[in-house]
């Protein structure tokens, strides 16, 4: 099929002091979290002046993109739109439709299912298209690449490269930890498609570190999470990667290498939850830290989105590690399935 343009989807982080609040109004409401939690988060923010690194990262990825569709011959406009921050994934397909853009693919920059994770991107696309009307372009989401061997093998690098970074003398004894974004545990539960059971985005996230576990060596690791950000009375996936870090001390391990297995990018939740308080928890507790890069700005990252883009526009085959389900190619935001990744 022919398309005219690319979307990149995002999630979207404040580029000033004074677009904190708003929005992380934006990312909370209707969510119930306490004030005194939105004042706190809005300090992560303040201390790197207000700026979370997220839209300038995404606008280098697309750079790449960008590039690496014009090696292949396809020279696709990429337009950049976000959910919760300007620039506004309505404002993105409102220049796309005034373009003239009829058709489009949608690069959401989440690897994994789940409600947030994807589902929550299809109604984005929704959303877009009705503040448009009849004009709208079709959008087609592309799908899930958790297990995609370019995804997997960016972070084998990068672990294997944090892992040279520890001491000569804790180096070999460091253990693997892999984090991601906790969620609700009963918006886990209902996450998946009809007939494969729940839990679409833990066990997704399981199959990316079994993967990268397999490429380094690493025969036993854990699955942790982190920036928890609901209301403590909900019970969230655990446990969180700070609280691990004291339980593997109790162990005698002795220095951990932190794979963010779970984020595409270094925004904001991977340079405060992890560069800053898990590596100081673990510098009171004697640990050796060693922080994996996150892959977008990896060349091989411009290489999936393309090769992403090439099933649709060429026909090339679908790469993939694993045989859990992988969802994606939706139009207009319509649900992947019935019932599929709701809250």
């Amino acid at each position: 099929m022919n398309y005219d343009a690319l979307l990149w989807l995002s999630f979207g982080g404040p580029e000033g002091p004074d677009d904190v609040m708003p929005f992380l109004a934006n990312v909370t409401r209707g969510r119930g979290v306490p004030p005194e939690r939105l004042a706190e988060v809005a300090e992560h923010y303040q201390h790197f002046g207000g700026v979370s690194p997220i839209n300038g990262l995404n606008r280098s990825a697309i750079a790449a993109v960008e590039r690496e569709l014009d090696s292949h011959g396809m020279s696709l406009p990429v337009y950049f739109g976000n959910r919760n921050w300007q620039p506004y994934a309505e404002t993105a397909v409102a220049r796309m439709a005034a373009d003239g853009a009829r058709r489009a693919l949608v690069f959401a920059t989440s690897a994994y299912g789940g409600y947030s994770a994807c589902r929550q991107y299809d109604e984005d696309i929704a959303r877009a298209r009705a503040s448009i009307g009849p004009d709208a372009p079709e959008l087609v989401k592309l799908r899930q690449f958790y297990d995609h061997p370019l995804f997997v093998a960016c972070f084998v690098d990068a672990v294997v490269g944090a892992r040279e970074t520890l001491d000569d003398a804790v180096r070999d004894h460091a253990r693997l930890v892999f984090t991601a974004h906790s969620i609700p545990i009963a918006a886990d539960r209902v996450a998946g498609p009809p007939g494969e059971g729940g839990e679409l985005y833990s066990r997704q996230l399981a199959e990316a570190a079994r993967l990268v576990a397999a490429e380094v060596g690493a025969s036993d690791y854990d699955v942790v999470w982190q920036s928890r950000s609901g209301p403590p009375q909900v019970p969230w996936l655990e446990p969180d990667i700070v609280d691990h870090l004291d339980t593997l001390h109790t162990k005698g391990v002795p220095a951990v290498v932190v794979c963010p297995i779970g984020f595409v990018s270094d925004h904001l939740e991977v340079v405060w939850d992890l560069d800053n308080e898990a590596a100081t928890k673990a510098a009171e507790l004697g640990m050796g830290f060693a922080r994996a890069a996150t892959p977008n700005g990896d060349r091989r990252f411009a290489e999936l989105v393309t090769e992403l883009v090439r099933e649709h526009v060429a026909g090339a085959p679908a790469r993939r590690l694993s045989a859990l389900p992988n969802l994606g190619c939706t139009a207009n935001g319509a649900a992947c399935a019935v019932g599929c990744c709701e809250r």
